[in-house]
Protein backbone atom coordinates (compact mmCIF):
# COMPACT_ATOMS: atom_id res chain seq x y z
CA UNK A 1 0.00 0.00 0.00
CA UNK A 2 1.25 3.48 -0.87
CA UNK A 3 1.60 5.98 1.96
CA UNK A 4 1.26 9.62 0.97
CA UNK A 5 2.80 12.73 2.51
CA UNK A 6 0.61 15.23 0.65
CA UNK A 7 -2.69 16.13 2.29
CA UNK A 8 -5.48 18.61 1.46
CA UNK A 9 -7.07 20.88 4.05
CA UNK A 10 -10.76 20.99 3.10
CA UNK A 11 -11.30 24.19 5.08
CA UNK A 12 -8.71 26.10 3.05
CA UNK A 13 -9.37 24.62 -0.39
CA UNK A 14 -11.30 26.94 -2.73
CA UNK A 15 -11.68 24.47 -5.57
CA UNK A 16 -9.71 26.60 -8.03
CA UNK A 17 -8.61 23.59 -10.14
CA UNK A 18 -4.96 24.64 -10.31
CA UNK A 19 -3.84 21.43 -8.62
CA UNK A 20 -6.23 19.43 -10.80
CA UNK A 21 -4.55 20.74 -13.95
CA UNK A 22 -0.99 20.52 -12.58
CA UNK A 23 -1.02 16.87 -11.45
CA UNK A 24 1.01 14.78 -13.93
CA UNK A 25 -0.85 11.55 -13.11
CA UNK A 26 -4.36 13.07 -12.98
CA UNK A 27 -4.70 12.06 -9.33
CA UNK A 28 -6.86 15.02 -8.23
CA UNK A 29 -10.61 15.46 -8.48
CA UNK A 30 -13.07 18.13 -7.31
CA UNK A 31 -16.09 17.11 -5.24
CA UNK A 32 -18.49 19.36 -3.30
CA UNK A 33 -16.27 22.35 -4.04
CA UNK A 34 -12.96 20.99 -2.74
CA UNK A 35 -10.12 18.95 -4.16
CA UNK A 36 -9.29 15.42 -3.10
CA UNK A 37 -6.53 13.00 -4.06
CA UNK A 38 -7.09 9.59 -5.61
CA UNK A 39 -4.36 7.79 -3.71
CA UNK A 40 -3.79 5.00 -6.23
CA UNK A 41 -2.67 7.64 -8.77
CA UNK A 42 -0.61 9.97 -6.54
CA UNK A 43 3.22 9.82 -6.71
CA UNK A 44 3.85 12.62 -4.15
CA UNK A 45 5.73 14.72 -6.69
CA UNK A 46 4.34 17.90 -5.11
CA UNK A 47 3.22 19.72 -8.27
CA UNK A 48 -0.17 20.28 -6.63
CA UNK A 49 1.49 21.84 -3.59
CA UNK A 50 3.51 24.20 -5.79
CA UNK A 51 0.46 25.52 -7.61
CA UNK A 52 -2.00 25.90 -4.71
CA UNK A 53 -2.63 29.65 -4.17
CA UNK A 54 -4.08 29.29 -0.65
CA UNK A 55 -1.70 26.73 0.90
CA UNK A 56 -4.50 24.19 1.20
CA UNK A 57 -2.12 21.35 0.29
CA UNK A 58 0.35 20.57 3.04
CA UNK A 59 3.06 18.00 3.73
CA UNK A 60 3.05 15.76 6.77
CA UNK A 61 6.17 15.51 8.87
CA UNK A 62 7.10 13.82 12.11
CA UNK A 63 7.16 15.76 15.37
CA UNK A 64 10.61 17.29 15.88
CA UNK A 65 10.42 16.42 19.58
CA UNK A 66 11.00 12.78 18.60
CA UNK A 67 14.66 13.73 18.22
CA UNK A 68 14.95 14.15 22.01
CA UNK A 69 13.54 10.68 22.69
CA UNK A 70 16.79 8.98 21.64
CA UNK A 71 20.14 9.37 23.44
CA UNK A 72 21.85 8.96 20.06
CA UNK A 73 19.75 10.78 17.47
CA UNK A 74 21.29 10.98 14.00
CA UNK A 75 20.53 13.75 11.50
CA UNK A 76 20.78 12.28 7.99
CA UNK A 77 21.08 15.45 5.93
CA UNK A 78 21.22 15.86 2.14
CA UNK A 79 23.88 18.08 0.59
CA UNK A 80 21.15 20.43 -0.63
CA UNK A 81 20.38 21.23 3.01
CA UNK A 82 23.82 22.81 3.32
CA UNK A 83 23.16 24.59 0.01
CA UNK A 84 20.30 26.50 1.66
CA UNK A 85 22.73 28.55 3.77
CA UNK A 86 24.80 31.56 2.63
CA UNK A 87 28.37 30.71 1.66
CA UNK A 88 29.82 32.65 4.59
CA UNK A 89 28.34 30.07 7.00
CA UNK A 90 30.79 27.20 7.29
CA UNK A 91 29.67 23.57 7.20
CA UNK A 92 31.06 23.06 10.70
CA UNK A 93 28.77 25.85 12.01
CA UNK A 94 25.73 24.11 10.53
CA UNK A 95 26.77 20.80 12.09
CA UNK A 96 27.22 22.49 15.47
CA UNK A 97 23.80 24.12 15.26
CA UNK A 98 22.19 20.75 14.52
CA UNK A 99 23.90 19.27 17.57
CA UNK A 100 22.67 22.16 19.70
CA UNK A 101 19.15 21.52 18.43
CA UNK A 102 19.25 17.99 19.82
CA UNK A 103 21.04 15.74 17.35
CA UNK A 104 23.96 13.74 18.72
CA UNK A 105 25.37 12.84 15.31
CA UNK A 106 25.22 14.45 11.85
CA UNK A 107 25.78 12.53 8.66
CA UNK A 108 25.44 13.58 5.01
CA UNK A 109 23.59 10.97 2.98
CA UNK A 110 25.72 11.68 -0.11
CA UNK A 111 28.52 9.91 1.74
CA UNK A 112 27.01 6.78 0.22
CA UNK A 113 27.18 8.10 -3.38
CA UNK A 114 30.14 5.92 -4.35
CA UNK A 115 28.70 2.82 -2.66
CA UNK A 116 25.43 3.46 -4.52
CA UNK A 117 27.37 3.78 -7.79
CA UNK A 118 29.26 0.53 -7.20
CA UNK A 119 26.05 -1.31 -6.31
CA UNK A 120 24.52 -0.11 -9.59
CA UNK A 121 27.58 -1.16 -11.58
CA UNK A 122 27.47 -4.61 -10.01
CA UNK A 123 23.77 -4.96 -10.84
CA UNK A 124 24.43 -3.82 -14.43
CA UNK A 125 27.10 -6.51 -14.86
CA UNK A 126 24.78 -9.18 -13.45
CA UNK A 127 21.89 -8.14 -15.72
CA UNK A 128 23.32 -7.39 -19.19
CA UNK A 129 19.96 -8.07 -20.89
CA UNK A 130 18.12 -5.28 -19.06
CA UNK A 131 18.62 -1.94 -20.79
CA UNK A 132 18.22 0.88 -20.21
CA UNK A 133 18.71 0.66 -16.48
CA UNK A 134 16.78 3.32 -14.58
CA UNK A 135 18.14 4.75 -11.33
CA UNK A 136 16.10 4.22 -8.16
CA UNK A 137 17.38 7.49 -6.66
CA UNK A 138 14.16 9.50 -7.05
CA UNK A 139 11.16 7.85 -5.33
CA UNK A 140 8.66 9.99 -7.26
CA UNK A 141 10.06 8.58 -10.52
CA UNK A 142 9.90 5.01 -9.19
CA UNK A 143 6.22 5.48 -8.34
CA UNK A 144 5.55 7.25 -11.63
CA UNK A 145 6.88 4.26 -13.56
CA UNK A 146 4.97 1.82 -11.35
CA UNK A 147 1.59 3.40 -12.07
CA UNK A 148 1.96 5.09 -15.47
CA UNK A 149 4.66 3.07 -17.27
CA UNK A 150 4.28 -0.47 -15.87
CA UNK A 151 6.04 -1.99 -18.89
CA UNK A 152 9.26 -0.23 -17.76
CA UNK A 153 9.17 -1.38 -14.13
CA UNK A 154 11.71 -4.14 -14.75
CA UNK A 155 14.19 -1.48 -15.89
CA UNK A 156 14.25 0.13 -12.43
CA UNK A 157 17.36 -0.95 -10.54
CA UNK A 158 16.24 -2.68 -7.29
CA UNK A 159 18.84 -0.88 -5.21
CA UNK A 160 18.39 1.26 -2.13
CA UNK A 161 18.96 4.99 -2.54
CA UNK A 162 22.02 6.65 -0.92
CA UNK A 163 19.75 7.80 1.91
CA UNK A 164 19.01 4.22 2.95
CA UNK A 165 22.60 3.04 2.48
CA UNK A 166 23.80 5.89 4.70
CA UNK A 167 21.22 4.98 7.32
CA UNK A 168 22.48 1.38 7.34
CA UNK A 169 26.06 2.60 7.76
CA UNK A 170 25.23 5.06 10.55
CA UNK A 171 23.25 2.44 12.46
CA UNK A 172 25.95 -0.22 12.08
CA UNK A 173 28.71 2.21 13.05
CA UNK A 174 26.95 3.20 16.29
CA UNK A 175 26.05 -0.38 17.13
CA UNK A 176 29.71 -1.35 16.63
CA UNK A 177 30.50 1.16 19.37
CA UNK A 178 28.23 -0.79 21.72
CA UNK A 179 25.19 1.48 21.50
CA UNK A 180 21.93 -0.54 21.56
CA UNK A 181 19.45 -0.09 18.69
CA UNK A 182 16.71 1.28 20.96
CA UNK A 183 18.93 4.24 21.88
CA UNK A 184 19.59 5.17 18.24
CA UNK A 185 17.16 7.39 16.35
CA UNK A 186 17.69 7.88 12.62
CA UNK A 187 16.06 11.04 11.24
CA UNK A 188 16.14 11.99 7.60
CA UNK A 189 15.92 15.66 6.65
CA UNK A 190 13.88 15.51 3.47
CA UNK A 191 13.84 18.02 0.60
CA UNK A 192 10.64 16.54 -0.89
CA UNK A 193 7.33 14.85 -0.14
CA UNK A 194 8.16 11.75 -2.20
CA UNK A 195 11.00 10.81 0.13
CA UNK A 196 8.68 11.03 3.13
CA UNK A 197 6.43 8.55 1.36
CA UNK A 198 9.45 6.40 0.46
CA UNK A 199 10.53 6.19 4.11
CA UNK A 200 7.03 5.46 5.40
CA UNK A 201 6.30 2.86 2.72
CA UNK A 202 9.53 1.88 0.90
CA UNK A 203 9.22 0.15 -2.46
CA UNK A 204 10.66 -3.36 -2.33
CA UNK A 205 10.92 -3.47 1.48
CA UNK A 206 8.54 -4.10 4.35
CA UNK A 207 9.76 -1.13 6.37
CA UNK A 208 12.57 1.39 6.60
CA UNK A 209 15.10 1.50 9.44
CA UNK A 210 14.70 5.29 9.55
CA UNK A 211 12.73 6.37 12.63
CA UNK A 212 11.48 9.77 11.52
CA UNK A 213 11.38 12.34 8.72
CA UNK A 214 11.80 16.08 9.19
CA UNK A 215 10.92 18.62 6.52
CA UNK A 216 14.00 20.45 5.27
CA UNK A 217 12.43 23.91 5.18
CA UNK A 218 11.34 23.76 8.82
CA UNK A 219 14.71 22.44 10.01
CA UNK A 220 16.50 25.12 7.97
CA UNK A 221 14.60 27.82 9.87
CA UNK A 222 15.43 26.22 13.23
CA UNK A 223 19.09 25.82 12.29
CA UNK A 224 19.50 29.31 10.88
CA UNK A 225 17.99 30.85 14.03
CA UNK A 226 20.39 28.83 16.15
CA UNK A 227 23.39 30.03 14.11
CA UNK A 228 22.24 33.64 14.54
CA UNK A 229 21.92 33.08 18.30
CA UNK A 230 25.47 31.74 18.44
CA UNK A 231 26.78 34.97 16.93
CA UNK A 232 29.65 35.77 14.59
CA UNK A 233 32.39 35.07 17.15
CA UNK A 234 31.26 31.49 17.75
CA UNK A 235 34.10 28.94 17.72
CA UNK A 236 33.26 25.60 16.14
CA UNK A 237 33.29 22.48 18.32
CA UNK A 238 34.11 20.23 15.38
CA UNK A 239 37.40 18.47 16.05
CA UNK A 240 37.96 17.24 12.48
CA UNK A 241 37.08 18.09 8.92
CA UNK A 242 33.71 16.86 7.67
CA UNK A 243 34.07 17.24 3.95
CA UNK A 244 32.77 15.10 1.12
CA UNK A 245 34.35 14.67 -2.30
CA UNK A 246 33.22 16.93 -5.13
CA UNK A 247 31.46 14.01 -6.87
CA UNK A 248 29.53 13.12 -3.71
CA UNK A 249 28.43 16.73 -3.13
CA UNK A 250 27.11 17.05 -6.68
CA UNK A 251 25.51 13.59 -6.87
CA UNK A 252 22.16 15.04 -5.77
CA UNK A 253 22.02 17.51 -8.67
CA UNK A 254 21.18 16.82 -12.31
CA UNK A 255 24.01 14.84 -13.95
CA UNK A 256 25.24 13.91 -10.48
CA UNK A 257 24.88 10.17 -10.98
CA UNK A 258 26.27 10.33 -14.51
CA UNK A 259 29.47 11.89 -13.16
CA UNK A 260 30.32 8.58 -11.48
CA UNK A 261 28.57 6.24 -13.92
CA UNK A 262 30.49 3.93 -16.28
CA UNK A 263 27.68 3.65 -18.84
CA UNK A 264 28.83 4.89 -22.25
CA UNK A 265 25.41 6.15 -23.37
CA UNK A 266 23.22 7.66 -20.69
CA UNK A 267 20.86 10.56 -20.14
CA UNK A 268 20.06 12.85 -17.22
CA UNK A 269 16.55 14.28 -17.29
CA UNK A 270 14.94 16.49 -14.67
CA UNK A 271 11.43 17.92 -14.35
CA UNK A 272 8.46 15.56 -14.16
CA UNK A 273 7.00 16.59 -17.53
CA UNK A 274 10.37 16.22 -19.28
CA UNK A 275 10.72 12.76 -17.74
CA UNK A 276 7.24 11.75 -18.89
CA UNK A 277 7.91 12.98 -22.43
CA UNK A 278 11.08 10.87 -22.54
CA UNK A 279 9.42 7.78 -21.03
CA UNK A 280 6.64 8.04 -23.62
CA UNK A 281 9.29 7.80 -26.34
CA UNK A 282 11.10 5.00 -24.54
CA UNK A 283 7.90 2.99 -24.13
CA UNK A 284 7.12 3.47 -27.82
CA UNK A 285 10.62 2.25 -28.82
CA UNK A 286 11.60 5.66 -30.19
CA UNK A 287 14.82 5.71 -28.16
CA UNK A 288 17.58 3.18 -28.81
CA UNK A 289 20.94 2.11 -27.43
CA UNK A 290 20.56 3.74 -24.02
CA UNK A 291 22.35 2.05 -21.13
CA UNK A 292 21.44 4.17 -18.10
CA UNK A 293 18.88 6.83 -17.18
CA UNK A 294 19.13 9.31 -14.33
CA UNK A 295 15.59 10.65 -13.94
CA UNK A 296 14.57 13.28 -11.39
CA UNK A 297 11.07 14.65 -10.78
CA UNK A 298 12.18 18.17 -9.80
CA UNK A 299 13.70 20.88 -11.96
CA UNK A 300 17.42 21.05 -11.06
CA UNK A 301 16.86 17.79 -9.17
CA UNK A 302 16.95 18.03 -5.37
CA UNK A 303 18.03 21.68 -5.46
CA UNK A 304 14.58 22.45 -6.84
CA UNK A 305 12.72 20.13 -4.48
CA UNK A 306 9.49 21.13 -2.84
CA UNK A 307 10.87 21.75 0.65
CA UNK A 308 13.82 23.90 -0.41
CA UNK A 309 13.92 27.28 1.26
CA UNK A 310 16.42 28.76 -1.19
CA UNK A 311 16.06 29.35 -4.92
CA UNK A 312 17.12 26.22 -6.80
CA UNK A 313 19.73 28.03 -8.91
CA UNK A 314 21.33 29.73 -5.90
CA UNK A 315 21.36 26.43 -4.03
CA UNK A 316 23.00 24.72 -7.01
CA UNK A 317 25.59 27.47 -7.33
CA UNK A 318 26.53 27.13 -3.64
CA UNK A 319 26.87 23.37 -4.02
CA UNK A 320 29.16 23.79 -7.03
CA UNK A 321 31.25 26.30 -5.06
CA UNK A 322 31.55 23.80 -2.22
CA UNK A 323 32.46 21.06 -4.72
CA UNK A 324 35.26 23.19 -6.20
CA UNK A 325 36.75 23.67 -2.72
CA UNK A 326 36.44 19.94 -2.08
CA UNK A 327 38.25 19.17 -5.34
CA UNK A 328 41.08 21.49 -4.30
CA UNK A 329 41.38 19.71 -0.94
CA UNK A 330 41.46 16.34 -2.70
CA UNK A 331 44.31 17.56 -4.90
CA UNK A 332 46.13 18.53 -1.72
CA UNK A 333 45.80 14.98 -0.40
CA UNK A 334 42.80 15.30 1.93
CA UNK A 335 40.72 12.14 2.21
CA UNK A 336 36.98 12.84 1.85
CA UNK A 337 34.58 11.64 4.50
CA UNK A 338 32.87 8.98 2.37
CA UNK A 339 36.08 6.97 2.37
CA UNK A 340 35.15 6.04 5.95
CA UNK A 341 32.46 3.82 4.48
CA UNK A 342 34.98 1.69 2.56
CA UNK A 343 35.53 -0.45 5.65
CA UNK A 344 31.90 -1.60 5.28
CA UNK A 345 31.74 -1.52 1.48
CA UNK A 346 31.08 -5.23 1.00
CA UNK A 347 28.47 -5.29 3.77
CA UNK A 348 26.70 -2.19 2.42
CA UNK A 349 26.60 -3.42 -1.18
CA UNK A 350 25.28 -6.79 -0.05
CA UNK A 351 22.52 -5.05 1.89
CA UNK A 352 21.68 -2.52 -0.81
CA UNK A 353 19.36 -4.80 -2.81
CA UNK A 354 15.59 -4.73 -2.46
CA UNK A 355 12.81 -6.73 -4.04
CA UNK A 356 12.05 -5.77 -7.64
CA UNK A 357 9.38 -3.03 -7.88
CA UNK A 358 6.00 -4.21 -9.08
CA UNK A 359 3.60 -2.47 -11.50
CA UNK A 360 0.74 -0.63 -9.83
CA UNK A 361 -1.53 0.53 -12.62
CA UNK A 362 -3.64 3.60 -11.89
CA UNK A 363 -6.36 2.09 -14.09
CA UNK A 364 -7.75 -0.48 -11.68
CA UNK A 365 -10.87 -1.31 -13.68
CA UNK A 366 -11.68 -4.84 -12.52
CA UNK A 367 -9.94 -7.90 -11.10
CA UNK A 368 -11.58 -9.99 -13.82
CA UNK A 369 -9.48 -9.45 -16.95
CA UNK A 370 -12.40 -9.89 -19.39
CA UNK A 371 -14.48 -7.36 -17.46
CA UNK A 372 -11.53 -4.97 -17.35
CA UNK A 373 -11.18 -5.12 -21.17
CA UNK A 374 -14.90 -4.54 -21.50
CA UNK A 375 -14.71 -1.46 -19.27
CA UNK A 376 -11.72 -0.15 -21.22
CA UNK A 377 -13.72 -0.38 -24.44
CA UNK A 378 -16.58 1.49 -22.76
CA UNK A 379 -14.16 4.21 -21.64
CA UNK A 380 -12.85 4.61 -25.18
CA UNK A 381 -16.36 4.77 -26.65
CA UNK A 382 -17.47 7.33 -24.06
CA UNK A 383 -14.32 9.39 -24.47
CA UNK A 384 -14.93 9.62 -28.23
CA UNK A 385 -18.39 11.12 -27.60
CA UNK A 386 -17.21 13.73 -25.08
CA UNK A 387 -16.27 17.28 -26.21
CA UNK A 388 -12.48 16.76 -25.72
CA UNK A 389 -11.86 20.26 -24.40
CA UNK A 390 -10.77 19.15 -20.90
CA UNK A 391 -12.58 22.02 -19.20
CA UNK A 392 -12.57 20.38 -15.77
CA UNK A 393 -16.11 21.49 -14.89
CA UNK A 394 -17.04 17.87 -14.21
CA UNK A 395 -14.42 17.72 -11.43
CA UNK A 396 -11.99 15.58 -13.43
CA UNK A 397 -8.91 17.00 -15.22
CA UNK A 398 -9.62 15.58 -18.69
CA UNK A 399 -12.46 14.06 -20.68
CA UNK A 400 -10.56 10.77 -20.68
CA UNK A 401 -10.21 10.67 -16.88
CA UNK A 402 -13.90 11.66 -16.57
CA UNK A 403 -14.88 8.75 -18.83
CA UNK A 404 -12.89 6.39 -16.63
CA UNK A 405 -14.55 7.71 -13.47
CA UNK A 406 -17.99 7.24 -15.03
CA UNK A 407 -17.34 3.67 -16.20
CA UNK A 408 -16.10 2.50 -12.79
CA UNK A 409 -19.20 4.08 -11.21
CA UNK A 410 -17.48 6.85 -9.28
CA UNK A 411 -19.66 9.58 -10.75
CA UNK A 412 -22.61 10.06 -13.11
CA UNK A 413 -22.39 11.13 -16.74
CA UNK A 414 -24.69 14.08 -16.04
CA UNK A 415 -21.78 15.90 -14.39
CA UNK A 416 -20.59 16.81 -17.90
CA UNK A 417 -22.07 20.24 -18.69
CA UNK A 418 -22.24 19.40 -22.40
CA UNK A 419 -24.10 16.17 -21.76
CA UNK A 420 -26.49 18.11 -19.54
CA UNK A 421 -27.34 20.43 -22.44
CA UNK A 422 -27.92 17.40 -24.64
CA UNK A 423 -30.35 15.93 -22.10
CA UNK A 424 -32.10 19.28 -21.71
CA UNK A 425 -32.77 19.47 -25.44
CA UNK A 426 -34.42 16.06 -25.23
CA UNK A 427 -36.32 17.06 -22.05
CA UNK A 428 -34.67 14.11 -20.26
CA UNK A 429 -33.38 16.16 -17.35
CA UNK A 430 -34.86 18.95 -15.22
CA UNK A 431 -33.15 22.17 -14.22
CA UNK A 432 -33.11 21.02 -10.59
CA UNK A 433 -31.34 17.82 -11.60
CA UNK A 434 -28.76 19.89 -13.49
CA UNK A 435 -28.20 22.04 -10.40
CA UNK A 436 -27.90 18.94 -8.23
CA UNK A 437 -25.24 17.55 -10.59
CA UNK A 438 -23.24 20.77 -10.41
CA UNK A 439 -23.66 20.95 -6.65
CA UNK A 440 -22.10 17.50 -6.38
CA UNK A 441 -18.95 18.91 -8.00
CA UNK A 442 -18.78 22.48 -6.82
CA UNK A 443 -20.88 22.52 -3.64
CA UNK A 444 -24.01 24.45 -2.73
CA UNK A 445 -22.21 27.76 -2.14
CA UNK A 446 -21.10 28.14 -5.76
CA UNK A 447 -24.67 27.83 -6.98
CA UNK A 448 -26.23 30.35 -4.59
CA UNK A 449 -27.53 33.65 -5.92
CA UNK A 450 -25.53 36.71 -4.94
Amino acid sequence: MFVHALKIDDKKCIGCMRCLKACPTEAIRISEGTAYIQEHRCIDCGKCHETCPVDAIYINEDDFQMVHEFPHSVALIPAVFLGQFPEDIRVSRIYDALVDLGFRHVFEVESAANIFAEAKEQYARENPDIRPLISSFCPAIVRLIQIKYPSLVENIMPIKAPLDISAIYALQELQNRGIPREEIGLFYVTPCAAKIAAVKAPVGEKRSIIDGVINMDSLFNRTYRKIKEQGKNYISKQSRTINLSSDAILSTLTNGERRICLAKKSYSIDGIQNVMDFLDKLENDEVEDVEFLELRACDQSCAGALLSYENRFLCGARMYARARKAAERERNGEVPREREMDKMKKFLIENSRVEAPQPRSMFVLDKDRSKAFEKMERINRLKARLPQIDCGLCGAPTCESFAGDVVINRIGLSRCIFYQRHLERKNDITRQECIAAMNAVWGDDRMKEE
